[in-house]
């Protein structure tokens, strides 16, 4: 996924404004927010299934300064 930013609202941040995704305030390097994201899930019984994650995020909240970002997480199903 490639994420992109607009003016107006990169004029908001540089004005001082906050975001609740994005509480940096200035982006002094403003730049497109990339995202790969691969799961797999495995059936343990027919009523469970446990799922790894990852997710690579480069210039997450848009700022080249930062990342990029390594995200893991697991995750139980069950149902009854």
């Amino acid at each position: 996924m490639v994420n992109g930013i607009s003016a107006v609202h990169q004029e908001f941040f540089n004005d001082g404004g906050l975001g609740i995704l994005i509480g940096d305030g200035r982006l002094p390097h403003p730049g497109l927010e990339q995202i790969i994201e691969t799961y797999y899930s495995y059936a343990l019984t027919g009523s469970m299934r446990l799922t790894a994650d990852y997710q690579f995020i480069n210039n997450p909240a848009y700022n080249t300064d930062r990342g990029p970002v390594n995200v893991f997480s697991g995750r139980v199903h069950s149902q009854f």
